[in-house]
């Protein structure tokens, strides 16, 4: 593949994606972007993963931070495909030699939601759904009583398994029922940041390409939203510094914040609130820090968490 791209030669763009119907919402909606704002026609490759056919395997089990994105990086690698579609929480903390996130699209609401009824008015011993290791410590840090299962695959599946009684409720992100216009049909419970820290970039959309990909990169470029990007390289250094793709449940969520503390979308002060936890949500750690570099933000975050607060023992145990 020559580095003007598969898209440049033929006029089309072929945008790499898992088939969900949240992860086609997704494509659809940068294919729409591409055409309104950079004149630019883009079709959907479809591309299967083994995480989304093994739903009876844990994500750890599947490698871990990247089970979802790496089948759809390697369509763009090998030239079936000139960008690939993802949602930021299922990236690792860095992209493969060879490609870059040419563009972060405005974050959608990065907070996470209990889907079936209010996390205050659960009885004791309720069943939690949810595949998240993050999700978990911290509800069971709030509340010992709760007992949780293992849920996977897309949101309809899962909705599914509350409909039919198999769990009381379910933890997702609101950004995901949101796209699918399912926010709005059921008791819902939206957990604060403060609550419950966010996955790293949650609620974002992310684009890759080839790096040497110059005219796909520039079409891209009208996709980018520089104020999220910011709080995406800053969670994600967060990340990286804790190891990459760390199996510890962690999170961390960024947002630009004006000199008296309240949000300006255009502010060049970013506040990101860290967490990193035991898995049996015994111990969780929280750290909140404000700075005007990102990547430094979210370094000096996992370093205060590791070095002082205690953290680097969760990783050696």
């Amino acid at each position: 593949m020559t580095p003007g791209g598969r898209g440049a030669t033929l006029g089309v763009l072929l945008a790499a994606t898992r088939g969900s119907p949240m992860a086609r919402w997704q494509t659809d909606h940068v294919i729409a972007l591409l055409r309104d704002r950079a004149r630019s026609e883009a079709e959907a490759l479809v591309v299967s993963t083994e995480a989304d056919r093994r739903l009876d395997l844990a994500i750890s089990d599947l490698g871990g931070k990247g089970a979802f994105a790496r089948e759809v990086q390697a369509a763009v690698f090998d030239g079936r495909a000139d960008v690939a579609v993802h949602s930021g929480k299922d990236l690792p903390s860095t992209s493969p030699e060879g490609l870059v996130v040419a563009a972060v699209l405005e974050r959608h609401d990065p907070r996470d939601v209990v889907v079936g009824g209010r996390l205050a008015d659960l009885p004791p011993g309720a069943l939690v759904g949810t595949g998240s290791p993050r999700r978990r410590a911290q509800l069971a840090w709030m509340r010992p009583d709760l007992t949780f299962a293992e849920v996977r695959g897309n949101v309809g599946t899962r909705l599914g398994k509350l409909d039919r009684g198999e769990v009381d409720v379910l933890v997702l992100a609101l950004a995901g029922l949101q796209r699918l216009g399912l926010d709005g049909e059921r008791p819902a419970d939206v957990l604060d940041v403060g609550v419950m820290v966010p996955q790293v970039a949650q609620g974002t959309l992310a684009v890759e390409c080839r790096a040497d990909d110059g005219p796909t990169r520039e079409l891209l470029a009208a996709l980018e939203h520089a104020p999220t990007r910011r709080t995406f390289e800053a969670e994600r250094a967060f990340l990286a510094a804790l190891g990459g793709d760390c199996y510890l449940p962690a999170g961390a969520h960024a947002r630009p914040v004006a000199a008296d503390g309240g949000r300006e979308a255009g502010g060049s002060e970013l506040e990101l609130e860290a967490m990193i936890a035991s898995p049996d949500g015994h111990v969780v750690l929280r750290h909140r820090v404000r700075g005007e570099d990102p990547p430094a933000l979210g370094a000096a975050a996992a370093a205060f968490l590791l070095d002082e607060a205690g953290g680097r023992q969760l990783l050696d145990g």
